[in-house]
């Protein structure tokens, strides 16, 4: 409907430029928007204040000329008026919002999508935690971002793939065998000294047990880094695995899982350097090699290489992103804690010197979830293996609840998770409230099809809906494709998840006030058409953040 309003705004324009009401011809940007007072109508339009500097006159008799060229041949504008300093706001007929009914049905699982991407190739990475622990929470909220980002863009029309990066290579992995290979002594009776610095959680004795029991005193035998190494590649491999499992249980699969060690084992690393030293980018000084990002608008230049001639992380991610484009993608995304906003500019000053644009690169980056229960918090210490695993939240509460509660929130802002509320079953529950109107509408078709009443899908009975209950949900469901879109170009799936909560109190508002099924068949039949495109789009939605949409609950 506000691609149809903006048609005939821009027409009038051009009328009123043709016929010299309007003096200096143009071809404005018009934006079209929902009044926040339901008395200045369905739409409103500062069209006349943008152009009141071009046509040198008062934006409310630039108004006025726009109104009275308006040509509206589909009959879809019931009134207008001026307000303020030159507002035009518009009526809709209420009988204009009754065909939409009908493309939300006959689009179906499609209703909202665009082609704004156009099949530009995208590459979304989030989660990539170092496989040396078992994800929690924060892993949790980014899996749920990035995996919704990833299915709105692609609703939107971009061809996307989603991947995890493992670190699987370095000092954290060594640092994950030598914690494995300590433990392991100590089952021997040992008297080992455990490192503050190596990683404390019981997942890793319980691996050191398995390994015991597995090989015995084997590695007993064997050299201190061999054995230290041996333990890191089996325990990285035991956490990957279930690092795995824990996505699948929460919804999320990888189109591409890109090891680290692969960079090294492909010299991918040494060459990307070597490419930027003949640039001049990357530079030698003071026994090192500094990557020049400096030029390209970081604070100060990056040491890529120590001067024991051991590269940093800095270096394998510089090879990893110009590796992703030379596969072909046109965007990057990444998804990172808060932590990492000052790693920012020196990866964008990467990609710049390996000749990507600027916009060709964005990073999401996901503030801490806190994590309380019945309002209090729950301590969390990583370091001492203090933590409350993803595994946990969701066998606790349920992937369902755990994802839209994980979205429910702009991802830069910081995020309370009550593990109690999560677990409820009734209104204060967010999900819960959502579910709850596709799985009552499922019920309601079904108590149609027992009274033998169909759908509408012809236009006398759907004029049935004259009712301004009826148009108000009607108009609700509208908004949905803006939405979209929008979330897509902002990449923002909490506006996805408000627009569900919006759309769910209108519901149980209006099935508070409305009989949807009664004596009158040909008006229970339009507004069950009504109801189940209101279904349709709840369906729609909560897929896009990875939520089932229940039939019975």
């Amino acid at each position: 409907m506000k691609s149809r309003i903006e048609t005939i705004l821009r027409a009038a324009v051009t009328r009123a430029c043709e016929q010299g009401r309007l003096p200096h011809v143009v071809n404005p940007d018009i934006a079209v928007e929902e009044p926040k007072a339901a008395a200045h109508g369905d739409y409103a339009t500062n069209l006349a204040l943008t152009l009141a500097s071009v046509q040198k006159m008062a934006p409310r008799d630039i108004a006025r000329i726009i109104i009275d060229h308006i040509q509206d041949d589909d009959n879809l504008i019931a009134g207008t008026d001026i307000a303020g300093p030159g507002f035009i706001n518009l009526v809709i007929q209420p009988a204009a919002w009754l065909p939409l009914l009908k493309q939300v049905h006959a689009a179906g699982a499609a209703y909202g999508a665009c082609d704004i991407g156009r099949g530009q190739r995208v590459q979304v990475e989030f989660v990539s935690a170092n496989p040396t622990g078992p994800l929690h929470v924060g892993h949790g909220r980014g899996a749920a971002v990035g995996d919704s980002v990833a299915n709105i863009l692609a609703f939107c029309g971009y061809d996307v793939q989603k991947e995890y990066y493992i670190n699987d290579s370095g000092r954290q992995i060594r640092t994950l065998g030598l914690s494995v290979y300590l433990r392991y002594r100590q089952y021997f009776d040992e008297t080992v000294d455990f490192p503050q610095d190596c990683y404390q959680g019981q997942y890793i004795a319980d691996m050191a047990a398995d390994i015991k029991q597995e090989m015995g005193d084997a590695l007993l035998a064997q050299e201190h880094d061999r054995a230290v190494d041996l333990c890191a590649r089996r325990a990285a491999k035991l956490i990957l695995n279930g690092i795995r499992d824990d996505l699948v249980d929460f919804g999320v699969t990888f189109d591409q899982w890109f090891s680290e060690q692969r960079l090294y084992d492909e010299n991918r690393v040494d060459a990307a350097l070597q490419n930027l030293q003949q640039r001049g980018i990357v530079y030698a000084k003071d026994g090192a090699l500094w990557f020049g990002t400096q030029q390209f608008g970081d604070e100060k230049d990056r040491v890529v290489v120590r001067g024991n001639g051991q590269t940093t992380y800095f270096a394998s991610d510089i090879a990893y992103h110009l590796e992703k484009y030379s596969r072909g993608f046109n965007w990057v995304i990444d998804v990172w804690g808060a932590d990492h906003h000052g790693y920012i500019p020196r990866m964008r000053a990467a990609i710049e010197a390996g000749g990507q644009r600027r916009e060709q690169f964005d990073v999401i980056l996901v503030q801490l979830v806190n994590l309380l229960r019945g309002g209090q918090p729950v301590a969390m210490s990583t370091r001492a293996g203090e933590f409350v695993t993803l595994h946990d939240v969701v066998k606790e509460v349920g992937a369902d609840a755990a994802r839209f509660l994980f979205l429910s929130r702009h991802y830069e802002s910081p995020l309370d998770f009550d593990i109690e509320v999560a677990k409820q079953k009734n209104n204060d529950n967010p999900v819960y409230y959502v579910q709850y109107v596709h799985a009552r509408i499922a019920s309601i078709g079904r108590k149609a099809a027992n009274m033998g009443i169909d759908a509408a899908a012809n236009d006398d009975t759907l004029q049935r809906l004259r009712d301004d209950r009826d148009i108000q949900l009607i108009k609700m469901l509208a908004r949905y494709p803006e939405t979209v879109q929008l979330s897509g170009r902002a990449l923002a799936p909490h506006r996805i998840t408000f627009y569900l909560m919006d759309l769910a109190a209108a519901f149980h508002s209006y099935y508070n006030q409305q009989r949807v099924l009664g004596d009158d068949y040909q008006l229970s039949a339009a507004r069950l058409y009504l109801v189940q495109a209101v279904r349709r789009v709840i369906h729609n939605g909560l897929t896009l953040l990875g939520v089932e949409a229940p039939e019975r609950m």
